[in-house]
């Protein structure tokens, strides 16, 4: 199920995939990006009030995550 967020002061796409996923790994930030296009033309740090789509993505889980170098 799809989730609409409306941007705060300071909110980043970054961020917010944080926010909600609990990550941005696993491509979560690319799928915010896919479902909102027009984000690109965006700066980094948002203006508040800005809709974003949050789709569903299945984060990896920790454990299923393969760390090259630590």
């Amino acid at each position: 199920m799809t989730i609409e967020y409306v941007s705060s002061q300071g909110d980043t796409v970054d961020y917010i995939a944080w926010k909600h996923y609990g990550s941005t790994e696993g491509g979560v930030v690319e799928a915010i990006f896919e479902a909102n296009p027009k984000l690109a033309n965006q700066p980094v740090e948002l203006s508040p009030g800005v809709i974003i789509i949050l789709p569903d993505v299945v984060t990896p889980k920790a454990e299923e995550m393969v760390t090259l170098w630590t």
